[in-house]
């Protein structure tokens, strides 16, 4: 297994339940983090919390293109480089057809798959520099097994699996990496405005789906783990 140690590591959704438990174990781990996130508030306090410089965080909406090559620049003016991309990034928005609106829908596609196409249109040449990275990237559960209600949220990150799976066709001459990881239901706010009756305290905790990412930030040089799936015991959909 490889170190984090002294590795570059971008983590987006870093105001989340899960990426803020993913900043946590890098730091700890002796990374150099840089994070970003939707809300500058909670990005500002993640970042005093785990003693990472005011230079090093950059909060916006990565559905923008300006926002991402605003966080490109200010990634590069402080990090040399990149050697892991973290995308845990996203929305979920979970609505009968019926009460699914257009809005929802285009949200649903700009927060999970047009902004992870901005991402990685503004990082990969710094990899493919170097002909070496890795991209995390987590569809969930839902990017493999659909669940009714789930229509827009599964038509994002089916899209996100299919648009990876071609980058990564593109990279074969490389030592660029991409991984998803599909998490099942996790204990986090993103289920705080989700209208579904569900038993959170049977769900995966934040620290050990974080566990799960910081252990594919080690995989091995000569391999890769292409997909990994963490489910709750009482929920195994795949």
């Amino acid at each position: 297994m490889q170190t984090i140690k002294g590795k570059y590591i971008l983590v987006t959704g870093a105001t989340g339940g899960i990426g803020a438990q993913t900043v946590k174990l890098l730091v700890t781990g002796g990374a150099h983090v840089f994070i970003t996130g939707r809300n500058a508030t909670t990005l500002a306090a993640i970042a005093e919390q785990y003693k990472i410089s005011p230079d090093k965080m950059f909060a916006a909406d990565l559905s923008k293109s300006t926002d991402v090559a605003a966080l490109q620049a200010a990634y590069f003016a402080v990090f040399p480089g990149i050697d892991i991309l973290i995308n845990a990034a996203g929305i979920g928005i979970i609505k009968p057809i019926e009460v699914l609106t257009e809005a929802d829908f285009m949200q649903s596609l700009n927060t999970n798959l047009l902004a992870s196409f901005l991402l990685v249109k503004a990082f990969l040449p710094a990899m493919k520099a170097v002909k070496a990275g890795l991209i995390i990237n987590i569809p969930g559960v839902l990017g493999k097994v659909p669940m009714a209600g789930a229509a827009a949220y599964s038509a994002s990150k089916y899209g996100l699996v299919g648009m990876m799976q071609s980058i990564r066709e593109e990279l074969k001459r490389t030592d660029i990496r991409i991984t998803n990881l599909f998490m099942g239901g996790v204990d986090t706010g993103f289920w705080d405005t989700i209208d579904l009756r569900v038993q959170r305290d049977k769900m995966i905790i934040a620290e050990e789906a974080a566990k799960a990412i910081w252990f594919l930030c080690q995989q091995p040089a000569s391999g890769v783990v292409s997909e990994m799936v963490l489910q709750p015991f009482n929920h195994q959909a795949i």
